[in-house]
């Protein structure tokens, strides 16, 4: 416990800034994928980040073989500048 008090400690005492981010969310279907990419690209200049990569997975849940639910992963990476 007193190792990581020290450590704590001792970030706490640096100069730090946050350079990069990942990020996913859950949606429900492809266009709400596609219009967060974008929006989150159109915003990039004024909001001062990069989407360094961006994409989006179709996930399924099976039960018997069947699909039950089905829903996309939205991954986002965002760098900052330093």
């Amino acid at each position: 416990m007193a190792l990581k008090q020290l450590a704590i400690e001792r970030i706490k005492k640096m100069a730090v800034q946050k350079i990069k981010d990942l990020m996913t969310w859950r949606v429900d279907d492809e266009n709400d994928a596609v219009g967060m990419i974008e929006d989150y690209k159109a915003r990039q200049l004024s909001e001062g980040y990069t989407v360094s990569k961006s994409g989006y997975t179709l996930k399924t849940k099976k039960k018997n073989g069947e699909i039950i639910d089905s829903w996309y992963i939205v991954t986002i990476e965002f760098n900052y500048e330093v």
